[in-house]
């Protein structure tokens, strides 16, 4: 095999590297954007009540809770991971999406200060639109 260059990169392992990147890419891209144009428009309001299956028994509840939170663990380091130049993904949606799911105090507020900045909301809405949804409510 021919060498690029710089050791032991060939072309071969260069292009599975970039065909790596745009299948990872596209992805989370889809994940991302089929969770986000399927939230309801008003989670993200302040008077909004978050109890996970509060009727649920109280074994299945801790079960749901704690692979939800585990889910956005996950999904938080993922979406850092994601926004370091290079990484392929949608790092800021990603965390937004992670954090949702996470239960901590401030939660809310958090999530409405990352999903209210002008561009972050303006990209969130043209999804949510071009998919006939209604724009996200943070009243």
């Amino acid at each position: 095999m021919q060498t690029v260059g710089l050791g032991s990169i060939t072309w071969q392992s260069a292009l599975v590297a970039v065909l790596l990147f745009v299948v990872t890419f596209a992805i989370s891209l889809a994940i991302v954007s089929f969770i986000m144009v399927n939230i309801p428009s008003d989670y993200f309001r302040k008077d909004k009540p978050r109890e996970l299956w509060s009727d649920r028994h109280p074994v299945v509840r801790f079960l749901g809770i704690f692979v939800k939170n585990l889910l956005g663990a996950v999904l938080v380091v993922l979406g850092i991971i994601m926004s370091i130049p290079g990484v392929p993904g949608q790092g800021i949606l990603t965390m937004i999406i992670g954090l949702t799911l996470l239960d901590f105090p401030g939660k809310l507020a958090l999530e409405r200060r990352l999903v209210s900045r002008p561009f972050v909301l303006r990209q969130l809405n043209g999804l949510r639109g071009h998919f006939r949804r209604a724009p996200l409510d943070l009243g």
